[in-house]
């Protein structure tokens, strides 16, 4: 069985958020959270939250054991990018570009490959 939680306009990097995406495909649940749950980055917090709000969803739908799920698949895509202005010395303006992210995840209980 499958469950998914998904993320949308979340204020952080694409780029710096795929960094840690990729250390938790593939693995088990446990593992996927206690390796968010120690790293320093922010938006490993928000990972961590997504991973145990996909569980709690996993368990609204009927699992028996929550322990054998694993990450299915996870994604980090762009999202609207939110452009801010700066004023900058001789009358001139700077650009500020704010990204965002839109992350899926989907737990499964079963290895297929």
């Amino acid at each position: 069985m499958e469950s998914s939680a998904k993320l949308t306009f979340a204020r952080l990097s694409p780029r710096k958020t795929r960094t840690l995406v990729d250390l938790v495909r593939g693995k088990g649940i446990q593992e996927a959270l206690n390796t968010l749950k120690f790293l320093p980055n922010p938006s490993a917090q928000i990972l961590h939250k997504l991973l145990k709000s996909a569980v709690a969803n996993a368990e609204q739908q009927g699992v028996n054991d929550v322990d054998t799920l694993f990450v299915k698949t996870i994604c980090v895509d762009g999202g609207a990018v939110l452009k801010r202005f700066v004023p900058r010395a001789m009358g001139r303006a700077s650009k500020i570009r704010k990204p965002t992210s839109h992350i899926s995840v989907v737990l499964s209980d079963t290895k297929t490959r």
